[in-house]
């Protein structure tokens, strides 16, 4: 996947500059809630000062460190095959970058005056989840199961059980200061993944119809 080659190529950048020129570029390229909605500026050795709103885009090719890299490009990668392959490569692209941002706002808006930059895939990659638990709840998944090991699990409850944990993480960090997850940015881009899925997918792709045990449109 060209996304998933981008995030690493942006890692691999990121992690050989020197580290107070790292953290500036966080902050260039990375959504600051506060930068955005145009309460604080960019530190004045900002040298490329993009207009905030791009930010929001950005912000979804870095990533804090390595387990944050490997963990968001193995579920773009487990999940996002099937999904672009249910829209087209153009269409996933503009799904993805449209739910990422959406995903950001909704993490800015919990804290509009947060000067915290918020990076990573995780929202738009959000949204991949949220329109593979409708459009193939029923495919099976390979999870760790602790008690039991590997083994292959229904999408729709490995799904169902992820968004209800960032249901309740969301709520538990809710008004909490410094860094961290950003749980709802999960949360909203789950939720415009369920939302947008309809206008995206081809139309020969069928929603699954737990009713019937049938897909309709």
């Amino acid at each position: 996947m060209v996304l998933i080659g981008i995030c690493v190529s942006v890692f691999l950048y990121q992690g050989n500059l020197p580290q107070e020129t790292a953290e500036l570029f966080a902050f260039q390229y990375g959504a600051v809630p506060a930068i955005v909605f145009g309460q604080a500026s960019l530190p004045e050795e900002a040298v490329v000062a993009l207009p905030a709103t791009l930010t929001l885009i950005t912000s979804m090719f870095l990533h804090g460190g390595w387990m944050h890299l490997l963990g968001n490009m193995l579920y773009l990668w487990i999940f996002g095959n099937n999904i672009e392959d249910a829209m087209g490569h153009a269409k996933f692209v503009v799904f993805y970058i449209l739910s990422g941002i959406l995903a950001a706002l909704s993490h800015a808006l919990t804290d509009p005056s947060s000067q915290i930059p918020m990076v990573g895939a995780s929202g738009a990659i959000s949204a991949v989840l949220g329109a593979y638990l409708l459009l193939f709840p029923r495919a099976h998944v390979l999870v760790f199961l602790p008690a039991i090991g590997m083994t292959r699990v229904a999408a729709g409850i490995v799904l169902g059980m992820w968004f209800i944990t960032q249901l309740i993480s969301g709520g538990m960090s809710a008004g909490a200061t410094g860094g961290g997850v950003a749980f709802f940015a999960h949360i909203g881009g789950f939720i415009a993944g369920m939302a947008l899925i309809g206008l995206f997918k081809r139309k020969d792709v069928r929603f699954f119809s737990p009713s019937r045990s049938t897909w309709s449109e």
